[in-house]
């Protein structure tokens, strides 16, 4: 009988199981050489007295943590696709032995020296980023620690690394051919910031479309897709309500940016879908139940997570492998 007082360890459920001390560890991390019963039993004894493994000895026989780090800015929205993003990711770790751990980045907070201080510190034995930049300093630090990363992104480096992205050119250039389709003339993009990497694609897709298809397109000055709400409204509010301010179609980078569109666009009393088009990207299907006049693509950011996670892992796992990548399409 084990003594309830005493935190269970490895060698109590070797003790319960009548199984050696590391066929335990082994059948605890999912081990491919332990049979999948023997891996339940040992799961089921482990839960049963409440096991938690000591993430300090953990790293000492093995030189790691088994944890990964998402690092996300606070600065996001409530309605992007942060949640689900953490979802999925946390999906795709589950029946391994490695742990998600989220670690924020506030607004007046250098990005970088978040970073740096998970690899000093040894937090985590990957790093998964979004916002990615062109030459982003934070892959260029974790590159010449060598330290394993994935991104949600592409960075525009020319070395090459993990990442999933979603092709934002091609959905700019849909979004413009479809708002060409419908008679539209004078398009305004709602770009994100400057300094991520998606914002180019963005342009260049747009751009290039509009250049084909003989359309007037012109670029939002002074608010990006994710400025604040109020922001946005204002800001558009004013572009629409000038002179030279004759949009009739808008491409927003982001689902919130959109809605705030939505807003600007009815207290000027104009109809979505009638008067003006709005078009978003969006990894939760809610903006056409939020106005039907509104044009989307579907960006799946389960997949997205699914693949970010298996790359981490293959990261610290196989470091010696070729990267994982890949770039998903644009669907309705």
């Amino acid at each position: 009988m084990l003594d309830k007082k005493v935190r269970p360890t490895l060698k109590s459920i070797s003790q319960l199981t009548g199984l050696a001390v590391p066929t335990v560890s082994r059948a605890l991390g999912n081990a491919p050489d332990i049979s999948k019963t023997t891996r339940q039993r040992v799961q089921k004894v482990a839960k049963e007295i409440g096991y938690v493994p000591n993430r300090a000895g953990v790293r000492l026989r093995t030189g790691r943590s088994y944890v990964v780090s998402l690092v996300l800015s606070t600065e996001t929205d409530v309605m992007n696709l942060t949640a689900k993003l953490i979802n999925s990711i946390a999906s795709g770790l589950r029946g391994t032995r490695y742990n998600l751990t989220i670690t924020p980045v506030l607004p007046d907070e250098d990005p970088l020296v978040i970073i740096e201080s998970i690899v000093q510190n040894q937090a985590a034995d990957v790093i998964i980023l979004n916002q990615t930049q062109p030459d982003d300093p934070r892959i260029a630090y974790l590159k010449s620690q060598n330290f394993p990363f994935v991104t949600h992104g592409r960075t525009g480096i020319e070395d090459r690394h993990d990442y999933f992205d979603f092709d934002n050119r091609v959905c700019a250039a849909l979004a413009v051919e479809r708002m060409a389709a419908r008679g539209r003339k004078n398009l305004l993009l709602l770009a994100p910031p400057a300094n991520q990497f998606y914002a180019s694609e963005m342009i260049a897709g747009a751009t290039e479309a509009a250049d084909r298809l003989n359309v007037a397109l012109s670029l939002m000055e002074n608010v990006t897709s994710d400025s604040a709400s109020e922001e946005i409204i204002q800001a558009l509010k004013s572009y629409l309500s000038a002179e030279d301010g004759h949009a009739d179609g808008v491409i927003c980078g982001s689902s919130t940016s959109c809605m705030a569109s939505v807003a600007a666009v009815e207290d000027l009393g104009l109809v979505v879908g009638s008067d003006i088009d709005l078009f978003s990207k969006e990894a939760v299907p809610f903006l056409k139940r939020f106005r039907k006049g509104i044009l989307t693509f579907y960006e799946d950011v389960s997949e997205a997570g699914a693949f970010l996670a298996k790359a981490a892992v293959r990261r610290v796992e196989q470091p010696d492998e070729q990267p994982m990548q890949k770039v998903a399409v644009p669907s309705d």
